[in-house]
C-alpha cells in the first residue's frame, strides 16, 4: 500500500528495502495471512474465498483448502482482483521494525487487519470535527433539534 506524503515521516529511510525483504524474501511472494500469490490476478467471491489456480482447488479466508465447495448461487458473483503484497505492522506501530512485527499481507488481509485501527481513528476524527464545531459555533445541533 502506497505511504502518505504525511505518513512518510514515520517509516525508516530503507522503508522499501525492508517491505521488500519481508513480502519477498520471508514470505516467499505470497500472503501471510491467506497465501494469495504477489502480482497474479485471483478470482474470488467477496467473503474470503478464492481460487488457488496453483493447487487447483478453492480456499478460505485463511489460506485453508474448502471442505465443501461454492454453490451455483455463489459463483454467480465471481469476481477478479489483482493481488498485491504490502507490510503490514502488526502492532501498527510504525517505529517498530523487527521481522517479527512485520508481516506480508494482501489487500484484504491489510484491510482486516488494520480495521479496528481504521475504527479507532475514524471516531477520533468524527470526535475531533464535533469537538471544534461546538467551540467556534456553539453546541452541536444533532438531527432531533432540527426545525421544520
Amino acid at each position: 500500500m502506497p505511504i502518505r506524503r504525511e505518513h512518510r515521516f514515520f517509516y525508516p529511510i530503507d522503508w522499501p528495502q525492508l517491505s521488500a525483504t519481508i513480502r519477498f524474501r520471508r514470505a516467499g511472494g505470497t500472503c501471510e495471512g491467506c497465501g494469495r500469490p504477489h502480482g497474479q490476478t485471483v478470482y474470488h467471491l467477496g467473503d474470503g474465498r478464492w481460487w488457488d489456480a496453483g493447487i487447483g482447488t478453492w480456499r478460505d479466508g485463511q489460506g485453508r483448502t474448502l471442505r465443501t465447495l461454492p454453490t451455483i448461487e455463489d459463483l454467480g458473483v465471481i469476481r477478479a482482483t489483482k493481488v498485491v503484497l504490502a507490510a503490514a505492522h502488526r502492532d501498527h506501530d510504525t517505529a517498530n521494525n523487527v521481522g517479527t512485527n512485520l508481516a506480508a499481507f494482501c489487500q484484504r488481509c491489510h484491510m482486516n487487519h488494520d480495521r479496528p485501527e481504521h475504527q479507532r481513528r475514524r471516531w477520533r476524527t468524527l470526535f475531533r470535527r464535533k469537538a471544534m464545531g461546538d467551540l467556534f459555533h456553539g453546541p452541536y445541533a444533532g438531527a432531533h433539534t432540527r426545525g421544520p
